[in-house]
């Protein structure tokens, strides 16, 4: 990859020596939509900055029960797996892919190097905490305040946002793994908003209506 599309994946880094650096020690992995690249108890030995795709995060209990925490899009990279590699301690969260995705792993000992020769290193590891922080709170939120209704309709429209299209190719039961509830509580609520005329339902397949955000927010 050359220095200048590089620089155009990470809106966030302009200095070329940095660029550089990730260019010269990161190295540039490949995966296929579906892929779970760590699980709790697994050791990270790279810091993941998403070039292309996404990838989603994930809180798993002891019983292997799954709750959604937030999507790592293209130019930015893990809070909690930086959190791990700078207290050398096993992952504490599941990460998958949504969709293929390219990613370049900075090995860790220059993640700790960097924090003192670069200053925009710094900065985006710390814009990196605040942001993932947010949205830690915003999930904390849905789980403690939002009825279950409520939770899917945003977990729809962010899917929306995501993909950029209205279908969304998933099934009742990956949602409700998301959302931390039982298939059987999500084909009900979905079924409701189809009664709605506001999405429609097919084989693992969910049309969604141009103007659905606007009809939840009224």
């Amino acid at each position: 990859m050359e220095l200048e599309v590089l620089k155009q994946k990470l809106p966030n880094i302009s200095d070329p020596s940095l660029l550089q650096a990730l260019l010269k020690e990161g190295a540039m992995l490949e995966f296929p939509a579906g892929k779970v690249i760590t699980e709790p108890g697994k050791f990270i030995k790279m810091v993941p900055i998403i070039l292309e795709g996404s990838i989603k995060i994930l809180r798993v209990d002891e019983d292997g029960k799954e709750l959604f925490l937030y999507y790592l899009e293209p130019g930015e990279t893990c809070a909690l797996s930086l959190t791990c590699c700078s207290a050398s301690r096993p992952s504490e969260i599941k990460a998958v892919t949504e969709e293929p995705t390219v990613l370049l792993g900075v090995p860790i000992q220059k993640h700790e190097e960097w924090m003192d020769q670069f200053k925009q290193w710094k900065d985006f590891v710390a814009m990196t905490y605040q942001t993932r922080f947010q949205e830690m709170l915003v999930a904390l939120d849905a789980v403690a305040f939002k009825r279950m209704d409520q939770r899917l309709m945003g977990y729809i429209v962010t899917k929306m946002k995501q993909h950029k299209t209205n279908e969304l190719h998933t099934t009742h039961q990956e949602i409700a793994t998301e959302l931390g509830t039982s298939r059987e509580v999500i084909s009900r609520l979905l079924k409701q908003l189809e009664k709605k005329k506001w999405i429609e339902l097919g084989r693992n397949i969910i049309y969604i209506r141009d103007d659905f955000e606007e009809l939840i927010s009224a």
